[in-house]
C-alpha cells in the first residue's frame, strides 16, 4: 500500500462510520501555552474535548501534522521521528470503549489485512486511585484477542495536562516485528513489539484534592502512527525504507558519496546491535531533521530559526542536521538541495510547502551559512584550548608552530569540550578530530581526559536535566488553560487583530498567537516596525471597543459563507467545512473555535507592552489586560 492510499483508506473507513473528515491544523498551536508545537491530533480539538460544540458534529477524523522533540536523542533508530503524521479519530461525548476498540481492530485486521496473530494489546492495570480497566480487557477478549498486557500509568494512562483536568486510561495495539512467530504473551520489555495504535479513553476528571471523578462528557481520542503503519504494511522493519523516505535518503547518498547500508534485521526495532553503522544513523537524522524543519518553516504561521520557543527548536533541528552531515562527509552547503526533494515529495498533500517555498529556502540558506560560521568559531576555540593560540589550518602549519608551546602538555577535559559544544554546537567528535590533527603535525602533546566520552555524556545529561526543569511548563503537552484570564486574552486577540487591520491596512494577517494568564502574544504580517503613533492608535481603538461593552456571539456557517461575509482568520483546515464565526458587535468578525467572554466590558484596560520583529516580514506584539 502506498502512502496516499493509506491516508485515503483511513479517512474513507471512518467516514463510513459517520465521522466527518477535518483537515490538518497548523503545527503551531493557537493560544496553548503548555506546548510549543502540535504534538497530537487532539491539540486542535481542545475546546471541543472540553465541551464546546464542534461545527462538524461529535465524530471526527483527520491526518494531523505533528512535531515532537522530547525524544530527539532517539532519532536515528528505525522508528522515531520529530515530524510525523498522526491518523486519528475522535468521539466528543458520543461512542465509547466498545466502539473505538472494534473500529481499531476492524481497520487493522480487515481493512489493512494485518495478521491477527502478529498483534497484541495493553490495558491499564489500575492503581490506588483508579481500578483496573477490566471493561476494555473484556471487549478485547470478546473479539478474540488473548495477548493482553496490563501496564501501569507510565504506559497506559493519559493526563491530566497539568495538576487537574481530564484524564483516563488508554488501550494500545502492538505489532510483532520479529522474524520468528509472535510469542503467545505480550512482553513490554521486548522491543520487537512496536506500538501502532493508541485509544485514549477520557473518562475521569482529576480534582485539586487528587480525586478522580467521572467526566460529564466522556471522549475518545485515538492516534495511529502513519510512518510506522506504512512500514508494517510494506514488510519493512525500518521506516526509512518506505517511499516517504527513500527519495530523501538517496539524495543524501548522492551528496555524501556513501550508501545506506541496511540489511533486514540489522537496524530495525531492536536495541543498537554490534553491526550498527554510524553513517546510517547520520543519514536518518539528517533526513528527519531537515524534513521537520521544512514543515515548520512551511507552516502558515511563518516560523523562522531563532533563539526562543519554536524558533529555537527549529534552529536546533537545522544545526543538528548540519553537524551530522559534517560527520557524514558533506562539507558543502546541502540544505537547499535536500529541501527541493522533500517539498516535491509532499507538495500534493501539503500545498502550503509550495506556497511558502521561497521563505523556506531563504531561511534555510541563511541558517546554514550562519551555522557554518559558528562552527568555524568553535574550531578556533579548540585551537586556543589545545595550542594556546589560534591557527588557520589552511596556511602552512610550519609558519605557525611556536617553539615556546611545543613542549607543553595540555589537558583537554570533558567539561572544557562540553562548554565549546553547548556554546558553539561543536560536537565532541569534531573536537577530538581537531586535537588529533594538530598532534599529528608535531604540535605539543595534548592529554585527553580518560573516559572522555562517558564524562562528556554526563555533562550533557546534567545540561539536559537543567533544560527540562527550566522549560517544563512549555513541554507538558496537554489541554490549554480555559481559565478566566485565558478567555479574556483570547477575546482581546480578536480586537487587536481587527484594530491592526484598521490602522495599518488589510494586508495585516494573523501568523500565530499565544496566550497565558499574564499576557497575549500576536504575530502578524507587516513589513515595518510600528511607530509610537501607530501603537497608540491601535491601543486606543482596542480600548474604545472594550469600553463600548460589545456583546460577543457566534454563528455556525460554511467556510464559503464565512468568506462571503468578510470574516477574517486563518481559514485553518482543522475546522472542516463548517466553522464558527465569532462577532464582537460590528467591530470584529473572525473564524475561531473559542473560548471567549460574553461582553468586552469584562476585559479591563488593554496595553501594548512590546512590539518587535518575529521573522522576515512578521511583527510581534505582546500586550496585557489590567
Amino acid at each position: 500500500m502506498t502512502a496516499p492510499e493509506l491516508r485515503k483508506t483511513f479517512l474513507k473507513y471512518f467516514e463510513s462510520k459517520n465521522h466527518k473528515i477535518i483537515g490538518s491544523a497548523s503545527l503551531i498551536p493557537d493560544n496553548d501555552p503548555t506546548v510549543l508545537f502540535t504534538t497530537a491530533g487532539m491539540h486542535p480539538l481542545v475546546p471541543y474535548l472540553m465541551g464546546e460544540k464542534h461545527p462538524e458534529g461529535k465524530r471526527l477524523t483527520s491526518v494531523q501534522k505533528c512535531i515532537r522533540t522530547g525524544d530527539i536523542d532517539e532519532v536515528g533508530d528505525a522508528t522515531h521521528h520529530t515530524f510525523f503524521e498522526m491518523l486519528g479519530n475522535w468521539s466528543l461525548g458520543d461512542y465509547f470503549k466498545k466502539e473505538t476498540i472494534e473500529f481499531s481492530w476492524e481497520f487493522l485486521t480487515e481493512v489493512l489485512g494485518i495478521k491477527k496473530e502478529k498483534l497484541a494489546v495493553t490495558v491499564f492495570a489500575g492503581d490506588q486511585n483508579v481500578p483496573r480497566d477490566e471493561e476494555s480487557a473484556e471487549i478485547w477478549k470478546k473479539i478474540g484477542v488473548n495477548k493482553i498486557g496490563y501496564l501501569g500509568k507510565k504506559d497506559n494512562w493519559w493526563g491530566p495536562a497539568g495538576q487537574t483536568g481530564p484524564c483516563g486510561p488508554d488501550t494500545e495495539i502492538f505489532y510483532w516485528t520479529g522474524t520468528e512467530s509472535a510469542p503467545n504473551n505480550f512482553d513490554p520489555e521486548d522491543t520487537r513489539w512496536v506500538e501502532l495504535w493508541n485509544d485514549v479513553i477520557m473518562q475521569y476528571n482529576k480534582t485539586a484534592d487528587g480525586k478522580y471523578e467521572p467526566l460529564k462528557q466522556k471522549n475518545i481520542d485515538t492516534g495511529m502512527g502513519f510512518e510506522r503503519t506504512l512500514a508494517v504494511l510494506n514488510g519493512f522493519d525500518d521506516n526509512y525504507l518506505t517511499e516517504l523516505w527513500q527519495p530523501i535518503i538517496k539524495k543524501i547518498e548522492d551528496l555524501s558519496g556513501k550508501k545506506y547500508k541496511f540489511e533486514k534485521g540489522d537496524l530495525g526495532f531492536d536495541e543498537k546491535p554490534d553491526c550498527w553503522d554510524e553513517d546510517v544513523r547520520s543519514m536518518r537524522i539528517i533526513a528527519d531533521h531537515i524534513r521537520s524543519a521544512i514543515f515548520i518553516m512551511g507552516d502558515a504561521k511563518g516560523i523562522a530559526p531563532g533563539n526562543k520557543d519554536q524558533n529555537y527548536v527549529l534552529r536546533r533541528l537545522i544545526r543538528r542536521a548540519i553537524r551530522f552531515a559534517f560527520l557524514l562527509g558533506i562539507k558543502e552547503n546541502f540544505c537547499l538541495s535536500l529541501a527541493e526533494t522533500i517539498i516535491n515529495l509532499y507538495k500534493s498533500d501539503y500545498p502550503e510547502l509550495i506556497k511558502n517555498k521561497e521563505f523556506i529556502n531563504s531561511e534555510l540558506s541563511k541558517e546554514e551559512e550562519k551555522f557554518r560560521l559558528t562552527m568555524q568559531k568553535g574550531r578556533k576555540k579548540i585551537h586556543r584550548l589545545v595550542l594556546g593560540f589560534e591557527v588557520d589550518p589552511i596556511k602552512e602549519l610550519a609558519e605557525q608552530k611556536r617553539t615556546d608551546v611545543r613542549s607543553k602538555i595540555i589537558k583537554a577535559t570533558a567539561k572544557d569540550l562540553f562548554i565549546i559544544f553547548s556554546t558553539y554546537g561543536f560536537p565532541l567528535e569534531m573536537s577530538l578530530e581537531e586535537i588529533k590533527f594538530f598532534e599529528s603535525h608535531e604540535f605539543h602533546t595534548v592529554k585527553i581526559e580518560d573516559n572522555i566520552e562517558e564524562k562528556f555524556e554526563a555533562e550533557f545529561k546534567k545540561h539536559q536535566e537543567l533544560s527540562r526543569t527550566a522549560s517544563a511548563g512549555m513541554f507538558k503537552g496537554g489541554l490549554a488553560d480555559d481559565g478566566e484570564m485565558s478567555r479574556k486574552y483570547h477575546t482581546a486577540t480578536h480586537l487587536l487583530h481587527q484594530a491592526l487591520r484598521d490602522i495599518l491596512g488589510d494586508h495585516v494577517e494573523q501568523k500565530g498567537s499565544n496566550i497565558n494568564e499574564k499576557r497575549l502574544r500576536f504575530d502578524f504580517v507587516h513589513p515595518d516596525k510600528l511607530t509610537d503613533e501607530e501603537k497608540q492608535k491601535v491601543e486606543e481603538l482596542v480600548n474604545q471597543q472594550i469600553q463600548a461593552g460589545l456583546e460577543i456571539v457566534f454563528e455556525e456557517m460554511s467556510v464559503a459563507q464565512a468568506k462571503e461575509q468578510g470574516a477574517i482568520g486563518l481559514f485553518d483546515k482543522k475546522y472542516g467545512e463548517m466553522v464558527k464565526v465569532y462577532k464582537i458587535g460590528k467591530f470584529s468578525k473572525e473564524i475561531c473555535g473559542g473560548p471567549h467572554v460574553e461582553n468586552t466590558n469584562e476585559l479591563g484596560t488593554f496595553k501594548i507592552k512590546k512590539e518587535q520583529s518575529s521573522s522576515a516580514g512578521i511583527r510581534r506584539i505582546k500586550a496585557t489586560l489590567k
